[in-house]
């Protein structure tokens, strides 16, 4: 991309404010390296770069990056084995630690839903290199203001020791100067140090009476500083073991310098990874700051933005606007006055397709799509040059001419005011013949001019757009709003109209005016006025979109609602049915025990309550388990009828609490119910669908029709092997009668005519049992002993209803 263009459209100044992010040395390189790139693979990465940083800050503040000091020349003073300051390899030490958590961040996240999300960040962050042991070096050795720790070596600590002994003991002497006889000689009773050593400060009139060595006077000669004989072997062994702690410190430093020495790609390498996460970091917070959306790349330089405005217009006052460029038309020509706005959308283009090919995002409220150009071409303002001697319009014309060799169809042109500076016949028809002579090469072109030639060639042109920006002739002013399709109309006389010029004088200019300029400038008042009412009706209908989908949402959050209410009353439901077993149970469990109780008590007369109280007894428990089924559970009832019936369903009639088959339902809605031997109309509101029925109709609705078959199938074979007769000798008395009891629904249920009960003569017991039990059931018709030889008493035959 050529420089010119980079500075007329003033990319520099998005840079510069990229670069107030930064807070590393390599990112700040980064930064001031950023170009427009032509690849549309390494646009599209890097604005998924920018992606992953802006989410990162939104989410967890940004990548978490330490201020580092530019560690390059410390690198290349380690791989000619020197050895590094304290200060240096703290510094190090800071990269390192940073590293290390950089790279549990990402770990991190990974582990989040943010992880998921990211696209190619982890990616780079795995790549950093975690030298953990000379880290922890390092973290041992040195400070973060660059002081190397006691605990460096075990040497250090025993002469820093020795070192913190000998100073007590030389302080301790000398206050016994400040504070004895010899203060009065003092000009301050103070200790204090010169050339390393611990002094005193004397009057220089006391100086035969204070003995020691003079190490140095103050300015105006009355103060000598004077090491007291006394303490002269001690600071002497003091100075000792400061050097032997300078030449350990500096054997410590040549350690962790040999130890780093190795791993100096790798360190470098993190260097670099650090500082392109400082400038990711620097994009999304440039992006968070002008509100900026992600770009969609069009290699077919499609370019369709979508209410942009200017980024470096505060966003408050800025106007978006859409601009389309590209896919039906290849020029757009701008037409209309001067201080229309004119010059900052064709600006707003340029600029914002250079920020999305160097992998930023752009000011767009909507999503937009931007192109990839191998070379932008700006001829933009004022471009008198004193230096050249050249006037505007030569300028101008140096600047085009140098363009015009580069222009290709992968190009885009702006042109500010084309042929503008020298007479308006010549210039319209230079201009004309430059768009033609661009069009020709396949650029892409927008340009604004005020020429009316102009406005013609817009139709004239194939893949030509004329546009135009709107002016409110009431308040006199520009409304800066981008009108696509539309020519710019003259507003001169309406102005003067309206600022109060006479109606002579307009007649007079109307007059004079061109009649096919007038039919022109008529035909575009009609554009606008049209345009003006789609608009209209377009705020109308999205005004009513909007009111659409609040509603339905509305509805929506109702539904939500009712959902919500629905299913906390199954909830409850299903809470009162528990309570309701339970409590059943308990009544049972009860019964039971009752009839237990009273069978024992009454001994010997068990036979003349057994039977007849047996079945009062199981009356009550029939009506436990009718209260079981809940059939007073309204809820519920509900719940059971809103599943559908279907023919072949095994059902129960709660009416008769009996079993049965749904043959088919009639027209009034009745189901016709198969009963063993009878046929019934049935309302739907008496039948509830059996525990097997509701599981089988959980099978696919392919499936339904097979597994009915195959049930049908299976219930006809049950009916077909029930026994006619059925043999309870040996069988306790009441589990005689228990069994007797599900022997005859499976005898109703096989349309059994007729069946026998083999129970023996034995006591009679038993035999009375079944008589009472046959009696007193409804689904026996009649019944009677069987013949003397088909074995008289001790059976009975029953006719089953």
């Amino acid at each position: 991309m050529n420089k010119k263009v980079l500075q007329t459209l003033e990319y520099d100044k998005i840079k510069s404010q990229l670069r107030g992010f930064l807070s590393t040395p390599v990112g700040r390189l980064e930064a001031d390296k950023l170009h427009p790139e032509t690849d549309v693979n390494i646009i599209n990465y890097w604005l998924l770069e920018t992606a992953d940083g802006v989410l990162i800050d939104r989410l967890k503040g940004g990548i978490p990056l330490a201020k580092l000091a530019d560690i390059t020349p410390h690198l290349k003073r380690l791989n000619i084995s020197a050895s590094l300051s304290a200060t240096e390899l703290s510094e190090i030490g800071t990269v390192l630690r940073n590293t290390t958590a950089i790279a549990n961040f990402f770990k991190q996240m990974a582990d989040e839903i943010i992880g998921e999300s990211l696209k190619v960040l982890p990616e780079q962050a795995e790549k950093l290199a975690i030298l953990s042991d000379v880290t922890r070096q390092i973290e041992i050795a040195i400070d973060a203001t660059g002081r190397i720790n006691d605990e460096a070596s075990f040497d250090l600590k025993s002469i820093r020791g020795k070192i913190t002994g000998n100073e007590h003991a030389v302080k301790s002497k000398m206050q016994s100067y400040t504070r004895g006889k010899s203060a009065q000689y003092l000009s301050d009773p103070i200790i204090t140090i010169r050339a390393e050593r611990y002094v005193l400060p004397v009057k220089a009139e006391y100086r035969n009476q204070f003995g020691g060595v003079v190490h140095d006077q103050s300015q105006t000669g009355q103060t000598l500083y004077i090491e007291p004989q006394a303490v002269v072997e001690l600071n002497n062994k003091l100075s000792e073991l400061r050097v032997k702690e300078q030449a350990e410190e500096q054997h410590v430093l040549q350690i962790l310098s040999s130890a780093l020495e190795p791993y100096t790609n790798e360190i470098a390498q993190n260097v670099n990874i650090l500082g392109h996460f400082d400038f990711v970091n620097a994009k999304a917070r440039l992006a968070a700051q002008l509100d900026a959306m992600q770009p969609v790349v069009n290699i077919e330089n499609h370019v369709d933005l979508q209410q942009a405005w200017h980024p470096l217009l505060d966003k408050k006052i800025a106007v978006a606007n859409d601009i389309t460029l590209g896919d039906q038309y290849k020029s757009i020509i701008i037409t209309g006055p001067n201080t229309g706005g004119k010059t900052i959308t064709i600006k707003t283009l340029g600029l914002l397709q250079l920020m999305a090919q160097s992998g930023l995002f752009i000011t767009t409220k909507r999503p937009s799509t931007v192109g990839v150009f191998h070379e932008i071409f700006a001829d933009i303002g004022d471009e008198q040059s004193i230096e050249q001697s050249l006037s505007t319009f030569s300028s101008h014309m140096a600047n085009i001419i140098s363009m015009i060799d580069d222009i290709d169809g992968n190009s885009l042109v702006i042109f500010d005011e084309l042929g503008a500076g020298t007479d308006p016949a010549e210039g319209a028809a230079l201009a004309i013949a430059i768009l033609d002579k661009v069009a020709s090469l396949g650029g892409y072109v927008i340009a604004t001019t005020h020429y009316p030639e102009l406005k013609l060639y817009g139709y004239n042109r194939p893949e030509t757009l004329n546009a135009s920006m709107v002016f409110d002739v009431e308040t006199l002013k520009p409304t800066y709003q981008f009108l696509m399709g539309v020519p710019g109309q003259s507003n001169a006389l309406a102005i003067a109209k309206r600022l109060g010029l006479g109606e002579d004088v307009i007649g007079a200019a109307t007059a004079l005016t061109d009649e096919s300029d007038q039919d022109l400038n008529d035909m575009i008042i009609d554009l606008v006025t049209q345009r003006d009412a789609v608009k209209k009706n377009n705020a109308e209908l999205e005004l009513r979109l909007k009111t659409t989908a609040e509603r339905s949402e509305s509805l929506a959050e109702q539904q939500r609602k009712l959902d919500k209410e629905r299913a906390q009353i199954v909830l409850e439901a299903k809470n009162e049915a528990n309570h309701i077993v339970a409590s059943t149970k308990k009544q049972a469990e009860q019964l039971i025990s009752e009839i237990r109780k009273e069978r024992l008590n009454v001994g010997q007369q068990a036979g003349s309550l057994s039977e007849q109280d047996l079945q009062v007894k199981k009356g009550q428990f029939d009506k436990l388990r009718q209260n079981d089924s809940l059939e007073k559970n309204k809820v519920l009832q509900k719940a059971k009828l809103a599943k559908a019936l279907a023919t072949g369903d095994e059902i129960v009639v709660k009416s008769y609490n009996q079993q049965g088959i749904l043959v088919k339902q009639h027209s009034n809605g009745q189901w016709e119910v198969e009963m063993g031997i009878l046929k019934m109309l049935v309302d739907e509101d008496d039948i509830v669908k059996t525990e097997a029925t509701a599981k089988a109709q959980q099978v696919k609705t392919k499936q339904k029709r097979k597994k009915f078959v195959k049930t049908s199938t299976m219930t006809s074979a049950a009916r077909g092997n029930a026994s006619a007769s059925l043999n309870l000798r040996g069988v306790r008395y009441e589990a005689a009668l228990a069994e007797l009891d599900r022997y005859l629904d499976t005898a109703v249920l096989a349309n059994l005519g007729t069946v026998e009960i083999i129970h023996g003569k034995g006591t009679g017991a038993l035999r009375k049992g079944v008589s009472e039990f046959l009696r007193s059931d409804r689904r026996v018709k009649s019944f009677h002993f069987a013949s003397a030889n088909a074995g008289g008493d001790g059976a009975t035959i029953a006719e089953l209803a």
